[in-house]
């Protein structure tokens, strides 16, 4: 019996002698990748689904535009808010409780959207799910630091772009077919569904990626240091701004397009989401590129450098466009503008945050929810301003997209001086 139940733990836990999250992932299979894959995509599921429902909302709970965007900018403040609290405290015990009781807490705020008679209600019951949601995108990120290291977890992220990328195609799409059965409330009754699922699968199947030796014992004041000393990085910090400065005007584009392509340029519903969905695929495919081609082959700073580069220039041609120097351009013109600042994310996105983690890997969790709560914050802040000139004008989704990849360009250049990094220091762990 002693021989039999020490075999049976060496098949539950890594030898002492190899890392604990490569020997785990291994061992559990392409699963893990799947769910981590569907903690990420948790966010734009409870964002996109909805944006066909936008004008539906309006109606219902008679109340102005701008409020009822106000339920998107709720959500993204509490994924913002939300990591810096689950991020420590996955430090602290570990990653599967925290994330288990994010994802509870999701399914009930959820439900409660579903319900909500005024739209007051809803922004207010938004903001606590973005802050449960918050614990799927901040434990995803530090388990895949928990598990790589350098080029591997810029991989790794890669793969989990085409993962997640896959829900901003479908969410749109599922979203218009719910409304065609049901009423907006329906689109919150999926999101709850999905909740379940989803947790009954990391309840059963995703294993503990940080051991006990590995956690930090500390409270609410060793979290805040382990913050500032992350923070007094120059380079961590570069990377974690210039990330959260992309999201910032990938976010404006999601904010503004219902009504830049629908209401400015007159497509259907349907349009929208297709373009939606081949902005989405441009952004996965670039995701794969960047994973299976580049990372390895070419400087991580470098194929970072070219991303960023490639948003900005979309961004001044689109701002070029909708302004009207070359004329009424129409829609396809923009359309593909707006493709290629979708498609160069691919680019930027999973490279801000390998860079970056890369120098942490004593506080995964930590780093991971500075990350996630920069993007946020930054990306709340942005999404009012595409719509401070009304809903006739294009311009101002422009303005913050070009603002925002001029930005993430200066602090790439200014904090992370990539120029003064050891050609090695990529894959140092």
């Amino acid at each position: 019996m002693p021989e039999r139940g020490q075999t049976t733990e060496e098949h539950r836990i890594p030898k002492a002698a190899e890392p604990p999250g490569p020997a785990a992932l291994r061992r559990t299979g392409a699963l893990v990748t799947l769910v981590l894959g569907g903690l990420t995509a948790v966010p734009p599921l409870s964002m996109d689904m909805y944006l066909p429902a936008l004008p539906e909302v309006t109606d219902a709970l008679h109340a102005p535009a701008a409020t009822i965007q106000l339920t998107l900018t709720a959500c993204l403040l509490g994924m913002a808010l939300g990591q810096l609290v689950v991020g420590p405290m996955s430090d602290k015990w570990g990653r599967r409780r925290p994330l288990l009781i994010g994802l509870l807490v999701y399914i009930l705020a959820t439900a409660i959207c579903a319900f909500a008679p005024t739209a007051e209600l809803l922004i207010g019951f938004r903001l606590l799910q973005g802050l449960a949601g918050a614990a799927g995108i901040v434990i995803a990120r530090a388990i895949v630091r928990d598990l790589y290291d350098g080029v591997e977890m810029a991989r790794f992220f890669s793969t989990l772009m085409l993962i997640s990328g896959v829900a901003p195609v479908v969410a749109p799409l599922i979203g218009g077919q719910v409304l065609r059965f049901t009423d907006w409330r329906g689109i919150f009754v999926v999101l709850t569904g999905v909740g379940i699922a989803l947790t009954l699968l990391v309840w059963r199947r995703l294993p503990e990626t940080l051991t006990p030796e590995k956690r930090h014992s500390g409270g609410t004041l060793e979290a805040l240091r382990t913050m500032k000393s992350l923070l007094a990085d120059r380079v961590f910090t570069g990377y974690m701004i210039a990330g959260g400065f992309a999201f910032a005007a990938l976010f404006a584009y999601i904010s503004a397009s219902p009504f830049v392509i629908q209401e400015i340029y007159g497509a259907s519903p349907q349009t929208f989401s297709l373009l939606f969905g081949v902005n989405s695929v441009g952004l996965i495919a670039v995701g794969q590129l960047n994973g299976k081609v580049l990372v390895g082959r070419v400087s991580l700073n470098k194929v970072l450098a070219s991303g960023l580069t490639a948003i900005t220039v979309a961004a001044t041609a689109l701002l070029l466009m909708t302004s009207g120097v070359f004329g009424d351009v129409g829609l396809f013109p923009v359309a593909a503008g707006l493709f290629v600042l979708m498609s160069a994310m691919g680019l930027a996105m999973p490279n801000t945050q390998s860079l970056a983690l890369t120098r942490t890997p004593h506080a995964a969790g930590s780093a991971s929810a500075l990350l996630g709560t920069t993007s946020f914050l930054i990306g709340a802040i942005a999404s009012p301003l595409v719509g401070i000139a009304g809903e006739d004008t294009a311009v101002p989704m422009a303005v913050v997209q070009l603002v925002c990849a001029l930005a993430a360009i200066a602090c790439f250049v200014g904090l992370c001086r990539p120029w003064q990094q050891r050609p090695t220091e990529e894959a140092d762990h």
